[in-house]
């Protein structure tokens, strides 16, 4: 790879919109295939975006007395416990890497 290419200094991919369809629970599939060719070897990259929240999916725009706490506006996001597990997958797929 030549060392003035955006590879040679490491990806970030975005595991939301376009790669997961706007749908929150494909994020974790793509996650999960880039753990594994990080456990694999893969070395172009080097960090991940994913939507994220307390709680999981989204809701519309309403009078504060009608919205959920801690859930997005905007886009659907994952809930803080998917996001905490699958952090805890990329970590392992590190530390398989390293020791290879």
């Amino acid at each position: 790879m030549p060392a003035d290419s955006a590879a040679a200094h490491g990806l970030i991919v975005d595991c939301s919109h376009g790669n997961s369809g706007k749908d929150e629970h494909r994020q974790a599939e793509v996650v999960r295939n880039i753990a594994g060719r990080i456990a694999q070897g893969e070395e172009g990259i080097t960090g991940i975006m994913m939507e994220s929240f307390i709680e999981g999916g989204n809701q519309k725009a309403a009078p504060l007395d009608r919205l959920v706490y801690g859930r997005s506006i905007t886009d659907k996001c994952l809930s803080w416990d998917t996001t905490e597990r699958l952090l805890r997958e990329l970590a392992h797929a590190v530390s398989e890497r390293r020791w290879k």
